[in-house]
This record gives structure tokens, sequence and C-alpha cells, in this order.
């Protein structure tokens, strides 16, 4: 029996996602803002009380290392525009997409993205997989839905090792 394409990136989302639920349970408070060295990019509240991350237009090099705040916030603003992008919407700007505060808003709001994110999937047809994709490079023929959808799996899955390594090495030191 063949597996649908719509069906194949559903099992690999929840496959990460179930990745993901293992650090998320474990994670603590204080692993959010920990920082592993000394070139790493967090997030740091405003006078005006919102988190913002640090950032660079290009890539510094060497590349600091991101914290597990920074991270969630990194996810939370792809996934952020994946899901605008999939639902027809003017995708937010990073600059609008802040951290919410602490690891349990940041938890929270993840968990909240993945509902909605699900629901995209779920309401996708094997002909929506072949519509053009407009994130997260610039629109072309040569990419649609279905690249998108398994760029997001790669990128959570890599963010999800990510964050599951920070926390290893926190433990560790």
């Amino acid at each position: 029996m063949s597996v649908s394409r719509c069906a194949l990136l559903r099992w690999q989302f929840d496959f990460t996602w179930s990745l993901f639920e293992y650090h998320l349970d474990r994670v603590e408070p204080e692993d959010f803002l920990w920082e592993p060295g000394k070139l790493c990019w967090t997030v740091h509240r405003g006078e005006d009380g919102v988190w913002r991350p640090d950032w660079d237009e290009t890539e510094p090099d060497p590349i600091p290392v991101p914290t597990i705040a920074w991270i969630t916030w990194h996810i939370g603003w792809w996934w952020s525009t994946a899901i605008d992008h999939a639902r027809g919407r003017t995708p937010r700007e990073r600059v609008e997409i802040t951290w919410p505060g602490d690891g349990a808003s940041a938890v929270a709001w993840l968990r909240d993205l993945r509902a909605e994110w699900v629901t995209v999937l779920d309401g996708l047809s094997e002909a929506d997989l072949d519509v053009e994709a407009r994130f997260p490079w610039p629109p072309g023929p040569e990419h649609q839905v279905a690249h998108m959808i398994a760029w997001l799996n790669a990128e959570l899955m890599k963010n999800v090792a990510e964050i599951g390594e920070l926390c290893l090495l926190r433990r560790a030191s």
C-alpha cells in the first residue's frame, strides 16, 4: 500500500514533534537563558518590557551559539511566517515576532503554533502540495507547498536537536 505525500509529511512532522515534546517536558526555566559560551545569541528584555532576539542581517563569522530562548523565538518566527503563507495572510515581519518572556510561555506558544500547523496540514489535499510556495525562499515554480512543509519539518528537527544538545551541555557543565 502506498502512502500519500500528505500522510508522509504529516507523519514526519508528528515524529519530529514527539522528539521535541521529550525536551519540552524536561527543559527547566533556567535553561532558556543559559549561555554556553562567550559568543551567544539570546533574547533581551527592552525598556518596554518586550523580549527581542539578537540579530544580524548578515550571518556573523563565527556564528554565535544560540540560547534555548533564542532558538524558541527562532522557531516561533519562522513557523508563524510559514503559517501566514500557508493561510494566504501577509506574513509578519521578523521584528513583529517577539519572545514571550519566560520558558513556560515559550513552550505554550510553540504548542499553540503546533496546533495551528496541524490544522493547516490536515486541511491540505495532494493537489495543494503542488501549488507554488512563497516561503522560505522567493517564489518560483521549483518550490511547491510540499517543499515548504518538508523544509519546516527539517528546520524543526534541527532546532529540536539544538535544544536537546544545549540541555545536555547545561546538565553536564
